[in-house]
């Protein structure tokens, strides 16, 4: 069966597109499916969100692009939730754009590597770097869907506009066959009139796009990165893990 690929991506910092990464992969191994989670952001907040030190990981994402010698299982790290496994990323990856510069089919390597890996896994997610980089193309040209988590407020629509005509650039170019899955709202607030102003208004221009499921901001959700731990590990009784499970669950 298909290894199914999922990309999170927006370009814009501070989304939770790294809690949604995280935790969304660690629902699914949960859930019983065998999972990967690959970090593609040089800052490595996945990696550290999983319990693993960028600083000590002998193989990272960074080798995909540098090394074809060295196999994907070769890179990947078990993490604290069963199923759940990690491709860790550390600093090196943000000088990685300079040596695909000169490459040919450079917006390929991603998708060629992780062909690798397509029996061993049913779902890979990659958390993509906050930019609209090489990196980011890469994402998408190896994806089958992507997944756009939006804070709901007033700045969120403008930096969606700019990630879609990336996603329209990349089905035209190099992968017509991708998706994309949803718009995740994320750090909800359902008592500010702000907050129910700009979910209604995405809903009022992407409508089916944007998921039933809702990510309410969360003091424990907040705080399980502190922890170097998924919510589900942090507090698995909390509102985050919840709707986690439930956004894996209306993803299928």
């Amino acid at each position: 069966m298909k290894m199914r690929t999922l990309a999170i991506a927006n370009q814009k910092g501070g989304c939770g597109k790294t809690t949604t990464a995280v935790n969304l992969a660690s629902a699914f191994a949960l859930s019983g499916k065998n999972i990967l989670l690959i970090d593609l952001d040089p800052q490595a907040h996945a990696t550290l969100g999983l319990g693993c030190d960028p600083e000590t990981a002998e193989k990272t994402v960074y080798d995909i692009f540098t090394d074809s010698t060295i196999s994907i299982s070769e890179m990947v790290s078990k993490s604290i939730i069963e199923k759940l496994s990690l491709l860790p990323s550390n600093i090196l990856l943000s000088g990685v754009e300079l040596e695909l510069a000169s490459m040919e089919n450079r917006e390929y390597v991603l998708s060629n590597r992780i062909k690798e890996v397509n029996g061993s896994y049913d779902i890979c997610l990659i958390d993509c770097s906050p930019s609209l980089s090489l990196l980011t193309i890469n994402a998408l040209v190896a994806s089958d869907d992507v997944i756009i988590p939006v804070q709901t407020h007033y700045y969120a629509l403008e930096g969606l506009r700019q990630l879609l005509e990336t996603v329209d650039i990349v089905q035209r170019h190099f992968n017509e066959n991708l998706e994309i899955l949803g718009v995740l709202l994320t750090f909800v607030e359902s008592r500010t009139k702000l907050s129910r102003h700009v979910q209604q208004q995405m809903r009022e221009h992407f409508g089916d796009l944007v998921f039933n499921t809702v990510i309410h901001k969360d003091v424990r959700l907040a705080e399980a990165p502190s922890a170097h731990e998924p919510v589900f590990a942090y507090a698995p009784e909390s509102t985050g893990a919840l709707e986690h499970k439930i956004l894996a669950e209306e993803i299928g």
